[in-house]
Order: C-alpha cells, then structure tokens, then sequence
C-alpha cells in the first residue's frame, strides 16, 4: 500500500549513495559516490510524496517530469522512468552527476520543506540513465526523414550538443564546430573527474555522431571560416560558444608568476586525466603538487580548483572568500565535500596584493564585514580597517568568474551585436541576434551560468531554429512557383 501511495518518507530516511571515504577519493580523480543499488533506488524514489504541486520540477530549468520517473522506479518499470527522464533532458545522466540538486529540485522539495530530508532526486536520475545505457536502452535519434537543410553550431559544450540532437532528430544536416580537439566544452575540460567521469560525456558525443551529426574540431570560427562564411554555409548558424575569458583582479604584484586562471589550470588537469602530455604539467607550473595553495573566489568553480589541487598533492589548500558561507553561490554539497578532504576556508576575506619578487610567495588580504543588503538582497562586503594578514602561496588560482570574449572581432562579424557585458543580446521569443539567421544560446546570452541552463536553452534554440528554417524554406517555394 505505501508503494502505491508513495509515503515512503514517512518511515523510511534519506539516504545519499555510498561515498568513497575522503582519505581514498583524495588520491584519484574517480567520482566520489557509488551507484544506487536497484533495491535502494526504488526505497528512495518511493519516498515521493507525489504532492500536487511539484516544486521539484518547477524549479527544473528543463521541468524534468520527476515524481512521474521517481513512481515508475519505485515500481521497479525502468526502461519508462528512462524515456521520461530522457524526454526533457538531452544529458540526464550529466545533470544527475552535476547540478546543484541542492539548490534546484532537492532544495525545493515539499519533503525537504517539511524536514523529512528531500528525495534523492539527483541520485536516482543518475541510476536510471547509467541504467539505460548498461541495457542498451539508449538509442541515436536519427531523423524520419531529411529535410535537405543544414545548420551550423559553434561550440560544442552542453548548450551547442544538446541542440545539435534535437536539429539532427527534426531532420536537419548539423555541423557542430568548436576550437578544442574533443567535444564537451566544459563538461571535458572544465568539470573534473570526480564530478564527471570523462567517458560519460565521450559516449554522448558518440550517440550524437552515430544519429549523424557531423563534429568540426579543432576549427576557430575567425580563423577555419568566419561568421559570415558560415552563413553562407548553412540555413542558420547557433552560436553556443559560453564565456571563457576569465575575469581578472587588479591589485599589487598580480603579475607575479604562479598566479593563474581556473580554468587554464582545470583544462591542463582533465587534459592530463584524459591522457595528453602537457608541457606546463610536467614543469609545475600548473601542478600543485608539493605547493601551497590559495584560491580565490566562492563559486563551482573555485571549489573544482580547490579538491583538484588536494587530488594533485598539494601540502596545503586554502579558499579566500569575500563573503560568509551561507552567502557563497557555490553548491553547499561541494563546500562539504572540500571541507572534508582537507580544504581550509577563509571566509569573510578579499585579496589586496601578492607578495614576490619574481614568484608569487603569498596573498596579501583584508577582513570583510558584511554590511546591509544590496538591491539583489545580498549583503555589502565592507573592509574592516586595519585587518590585514598575510596567507603565504605557492600557487594562485583565480576563480573569480566568467566573461565573454569579443566575438565580433573574433568571428570577423564587426555587425553581430553585443551587450555592454560582452553577451549577446537575442530576441526571446526568436532566439535570434540582430543578424539574420544567426542563433545564440547558453552562457553567451545569460552569462556564466548551469549546465543545465544551457541545455533548456539550447533546446529553445533548436526549436526557434526549426520554425525559422521552415518559414524560410515555404517563402523560397512561393517565390520559385510564382
């Protein structure tokens, strides 16, 4: 009866999958948590309460049908929690791995609410689709039919894949071109192993070449072909690049050397993982073995950094942040995480200068007191007079966030329009930039954001780029028959 009433949670509690001890995940870039076993998948999925109104799937960038998958794996009927996870979600196995479920469906949760501990969603989502895959459940989607149009996308991360699919489904020839010698974006290069297992994102890639999309590597729109080459190319291009230019920090001694980017720093340590040789690996200057370590910033990012230089043996990992936890934009889950493989965290702190003379040898930092409430209700950091200290540093990483490069120049498209932040700026209903047939989805218009934003966003995209391609193509029939 509870099975069909899904009260689980009344009698039973919420339980993560098995995590690998901290003292045994430090040394290797492994993912951290162990597969839900089927009985405790279905345990845990049927502690949904299936309440009227599922707050899980409303805060769901892509509304995820979650208490209808969670039902059908609580009855233990897989292959269709699977077609219904899979229907909103291009990379449901990814966002099961990587989205801040704590800040999304899990935080949401009407269970959570009510202090029962929220449903393991994130968990559960990752069982079912490694399941899939391991039955074979997982299939291209190759088109009906071809509609003899193709359509360009630049920027092969979540936003640019997941379009690429659902073009390539609707019947479309889609070229995908992106700078990197793999396909993933950031989902290769800037998420590490212990958050994504590479070869979970290599055997999406090649699902999407088996459906037929064709993938262009190493090729710089600029450089390969420019913007408007594109364009003639195809019947629209969807520009999906992200942002990857990292913002800095002006201060004394920024110059110095071992101060470096994130994502520089995260890329030669995936690269590694996967297998390359990487001169600035091999001569410690993006190596933070034996070193000790200052990260600055709050964010996903800045906490990638600190548990990948615990992974590569660093003697000591510290994470400056201007403001308290509760205030920190990145997952709660992973500052526990952090904590408990040996980061230290100094919080209330803001960088003021780097003390060297050729070489970075420490930070040199201020107190912060948080102060009243800005407009977006966070609140002021303010520097409390004559609290500066001293952290000594081998190493600097800069996690400081994302902004776009300049793309009109990059692309040699002096018309293609941009924000004073350096986004693009679209129409939301069309999807589309101020030039005609040109698309833009992802990070590139929103900012430095969730993968799984991308992915709803490069979903909308498809579909603006489908019915755009359609008009197109009935206006060409009515000028050839008149």
């Amino acid at each position: 009866m509870a099975n069909q009433r899904m009260l689980g949670f009344v009698h039973t509690a919420q339980r993560m999958p098995d995590k690998r001890p901290a003292s045994e995940r430090r040394e290797d870039f492994a993912e951290i948590y162990a597969r839900f076993s089927d009985e405790r998948a279905n345990e845990q999925a049927n502690r949904c309460s299936q309440c009227g109104v599922p707050f899980c799937q409303v805060h769901c960038p892509v509304s995820n049908n979650i208490p209808d998958w969670l039902k059908l794996t609580a009855e233990g009927r897989l292959e269709e929690a699977y077609e219904v996870s899979q229907a909103t979600n291009n990379f449901p196995e990814i966002c099961g791995r990587i989205c801040p479920q704590d800040r999304l469906c899990e935080g949401n949760c009407v269970i959570e609410q009510s202090t029962h501990g929220a449903v393991t969603i994130g968990s559960v989502e990752k069982y079912i689709n490694d399941t899939a895959w391991d039955n074979g459940w997982v299939k291209p989607r190759k088109p009906a039919r071809e509609l003899g149009l193709s359509v360009g996308v630049i920027g092969a991360g979540p936003a640019g894949l997941a379009a690429a699919e659902e073009l390539r489904a609707k019947g479309y020839e889609v070229h995908v071109y992106d700078r990197y010698d793999r396909m993933g974006g950031l989902l290769v290069y800037g998420i590490p192993g212990f958050k994504l297992e590479k070869n979970v994102v290599e055997r999406r890639v090649q699902l999407l070449a088996d459906a037929g999309v064709v993938f262009h590597p190493n090729f710089e729109v600029g450089r390969d072909a420019t913007l408007p080459e594109l364009r003639r190319r195809h019947v629209a291009v969807l520009v999906a690049t992200g942002v990857y230019k990292a913002r800095d920090i002006q201060a004394p001694g920024c110059g110095l050397g071992n101060i470096v980017p994130a994502l520089e720093y995260l890329t030669t340590s995936n690269k590694v993982g996967l297998g390359d040789t990487v001169e600035a690996y091999a001569d410690g200057s993006l190596n933070a073995a034996g070193k000790k370590v200052v990260v600055l910033g709050g964010g996903d990012t800045a906490m990638d950094c600190v548990r990948t230089a615990i992974r590569q043996g660093a003697t000591s990992v510290k994470c400056l942040y201007r403001r308290d936890r509760k205030n920190m934009p990145g997952s709660q889950r992973e500052v526990a995480h952090a904590e408990e493989e040996g980061v230290e965290f100094i919080w209330q702190a803001a960088p003021e200068g780097f003390t060297g003379d050729s070489v970075v040898t420490g930070v040199r930092a201020v107190r912060i007191h948080l102060g009243v409430a800005d407009a977006t209700g966070r609140q002021t950091p303010q520097v409390i007079e004559g609290s500066e200290f001293t952290v000594e540093a081998d190493l600097v990483i800069k996690a400081l966030g994302f902004e776009p490069e300049d793309l009109p120049a990059m692309f040699a498209e002096p018309e293609l329009k941009v924000t004073r932040w350096g986004t693009l700026p679209i129409d939301f209903r069309s999807k589309m930039t101020n030039l005609d047939g040109v698309f833009a989805a992802g990070d590139i218009v929103r900012g430095a954001s969730l993968v799984v934003w991308a992915i709803r966003d490069g979903r909308d995209a498809a579909d603006a780029i489908h019915a755009y391609a359609q008009a197109k193509a009935e206006t060409l029939v009515a000028q050839a028959a008149e």
